[in-house]
């Protein structure tokens, strides 16, 4: 069967990781929509080049570009988890959209609840590479040797975003555009809420399998 989720937190609460997880064991394409851009201007396609302009510039890729990759994506995919996206009601009503166009229905669209003080702690955690992009948590996940990146011996730094004052104002305005998108879902009979601890193991893991592919 060809699942189709949509994961829904915010930033720290495990999207990316379970994403990872999830596409590996039940076969799915893992769309993240900052991976697929940066994919899209590596290849300097038409898409990448017209994000590029706007990510050079300091500027948010605008929606319909997001959009139109989105589209591309889904057209590619037999299966997939929308890692982070939609973001608001407006992409909400865009994505559905696209998914009528291309005669696919989602299965499930998955809330990963973390609590506030526990996200803060992660994030403050998280340093990353400045070469690969690969993520690490000093606390859960910290790389072998301190301050280098095991995959490839770069250096690791914390992002100007990840600071606890600048986080916590990311993650008021994701409430904000968060709580309308979760009772959308809920109204469409699609949200499932998932208490993330942030512990990966395999009974854990097991846990999360059963209820996505519960029917």
């Amino acid at each position: 069967m060809a699942y189709r989720f949509i994961f829904l937190g915010a930033p720290g609460s495990g999207k990316g990781t379970w994403s990872a997880i999830v596409s590996r064991r039940l076969a799915l394409s893992h769309l993240s929509t900052g991976d697929l851009l940066r994919q899209e201007v590596a290849e300097n396609s038409e898409l990448g080049q017209k994000a590029k302009s706007y990510m050079d510039a300091g500027e948010l890729v605008p929606d319909e570009l997001i959009l139109a990759l989105v589209d591309k994506k889904l057209g590619e995919a037999n299966g997939f988890i929308l890692d982070g996206y939609p973001r608001n009601i407006a992409q909400a009503k865009s994505l559905e959209e696209i998914l009528e166009k291309n005669k696919i229905s989602l299965s499930k669209v998955i809330y990963l609840e973390v609590a506030e003080d526990e996200l803060v702690r992660r994030i403050t955690s998280r340093v990353v590479c400045l070469n690969c992009g690969a993520t690490y948590n000093l606390q859960t996940m910290p790389p072998t040797a301190a301050g280098v990146c095991d995959r490839c011996g770069s250096k690791l730094i914390q992002r100007q975003d990840d600071t606890e004052d600048v986080f916590r104002v990311r993650l008021d305005a994701y409430k904000r555009q968060t709580a309308p998108l979760l009772a959308y879902y809920e109204k469409k009979g699609l949200l499932h809420r998932y208490k993330n601890d942030g512990a990966q193991t395999e009974e854990g893991t097991e846990d999360f399998l059963k209820l996505l592919t519960k029917e």
